[in-house]
């Protein structure tokens, strides 16, 4: 693989044209006209050049449960959806609450080479929410852990949450909370209203994600650390999150592509499909059109900070069988740009650069990913996009490169396509091919040895950019 490429005429985010020149991992220039040598041409006229994707929320299942998706292969879904860098979850099998776990999933995603892949730490041992996990050894391990979750479960003991918001304020780190009352959600089933009541399953009480994100704005305050919320789905949650940013407490929030296009009517079936498609079961689940509603609005006025997948894989018997026995949860990583625009972009509620603030700039920070989010400008790692906004496509299986294939898209048509995705300087997706995955793993060994070397100028995982 060529260690130069010249990408010519991309429109960058800010509606000019110019090309790019990639060389030793980094942006080496931007303008009009460059120098070709030595370097393989990308035409990239008519595409848009976007700040590599950061997800903050992403299940990559390994270790303990690859029937659904491995490192490796949710690092190939990541790219080919426009991502270089994600933050696997802690709910594998063993749980992620040990420097051991966290230093082999960021192992496993060093060697696939398609992403940077950081590891989150469980909040609690084993994700039971009574005794804290090794936050400490994990935030001083090679992994250099900043964020932890018990994502899956709520941390709904109000003193263990404050102990894990004291524990992490030590290193600026930041807690990730699921917020749902497990009192509250007993046998929940989906959004509790009049359609939960018709379809006759039990209902999630969106009371039961604002309570919890009401107390822990006030433990966070309290205790003077970082909180995020996961997967904000509800209108009231959005009134909670903006009373607390107005008073100064340092909360940042999420949103996830799904909430911000479906609504729980899916459930019922439309347009012919059959009711019950345990595709759109996932929690929190769907909501009303009113929630979806706020949650744009609450993604465009910054409020909710991010848009994060929650790429959530799972084989095909969990999720073809009766709604009551399914499985939570939809693959994300290669829908979700286009699903942004479509919800968000197509109505003029963001426009690109916005689009690369909420999807690059904003998690990158908020998760502390270095390297990536710093936009196409000189100097900076290469960790670009090349996305075309004029394309359409109806959304099928053989869009999907991970292992599992519950996306709640297929047969959906989406704008944009992703053409081209850089990470570290060498191109992970090409003519909107994945590339082979000993050519990666090649590329990423030939870009870690430069980095070591001190050539390359690409900062490590997990160390100051």
């Amino acid at each position: 693989m060529t260690a130069a490429h010249l990408i010519r005429s991309a429109q960058l985010v800010d509606g000019t044209r110019a090309d790019i020149r990639v060389e030793g991992g980094r942006i080496r220039a931007v303008g009009s006209g460059l120098d070709t040598t030595g370097a393989t041409v990308v035409d990239a006229d008519g595409l848009l050049a976007l700040p590599g994707l950061v997800d903050l929320h992403t299940h990559l299942r390994e270790p303990g449960h690859e029937e659904s998706e491995t490192v490796l292969s949710g690092s190939r879904a990541a790219a080919a959806g426009g991502f270089t860098a994600v933050n696997a979850m802690a709910n594998s099998s063993p749980v992620a609450d040990t420097a051991g776990v966290v230093e082999q999933v960021q192992a496993l995603g060093d060697a696939a080479g398609y992403v940077t892949v950081r590891p989150i730490g469980a909040v609690s041992q084993g994700l039971q929410g009574t005794h804290l996990s090794e936050i400490g050894a994990m935030a001083t391990s090679r992994a250099r852990v900043r964020v932890f979750s018990d994502d899956g479960s709520c941390v709904a003991d109000p003193l263990l949450m404050r102990r894990a918001l004291e524990y992490i304020k030590g290193f600026d780190g930041v807690l990730a909370q699921h917020a749902q009352d497990p009192r509250l959600t007993v046998d929940a089933q989906m959004n509790e209203g009049a359609l939960s009541a018709e379809l006759g399953l039990a209902g999630w009480p969106s009371v039961a994600e604002e309570s919890i994100i009401a107390r822990d704005v006030l433990l966070a305050d309290h205790v003077g650390a970082r909180l995020h919320v996961c997967h904000v789905s509800t209108a009231g949650s959005v009134e909670v999150i903006r009373w607390a940013k107005s008073r100064g407490i340092a909360v940042t929030a999420e949103v996830t592509p799904h909430h911000l296009l479906l609504t729980e009517d899916l459930i019922a079936g439309a347009d012919g499909a059959a009711g019950y498609d345990a595709r759109y079961k996932v929690n929190p689940p769907l909501r009303r059109r009113e929630d979806v509603d706020a949650l744009r609005a609450a993604l465009a006025d910054g409020t909710i900070d991010i848009v994060a997948t929650d790429h959530a894989p799972h084989p095909a018997e969990a999720k073809c069988c009766e709604w009551p026995a399914a499985a939570n949860g939809m693959v994300g990583l290669e829908s979700a740009l286009s699903v942004v625009h479509a919800a968000v972009v197509s109505t003029g509620q963001l426009d690109w650069t916005d689009v690369a603030r909420v999807l690059s700039e904003a998690p990158a920070r908020i998760g502390q990913v270095s390297g990536h989010g710093q936009g196409v400008v000189v100097g900076a790692p290469a960790e670009f996009t090349l996305y075309d906004p004029s394309a359409a496509r109806e959304f099928a299986v053989t869009d999907l490169a991970g292992q599992s294939s519950n996306s709640p898209y297929l047969g959906m048509t989406l704008p944009g396509r992703v053409v081209a995705t850089f990470h570290h300087g060498y191109p992970t997706v090409l003519d909107g091919t994945v590339r082979p995955t000993e050519e990666i793993a090649a590329a990423a060994a030939a870009a870690a040895a430069a980095a070591a070397a001190g050539t390359a100028g690409v900062a490590p995982a997990g160390a100051p950019a």
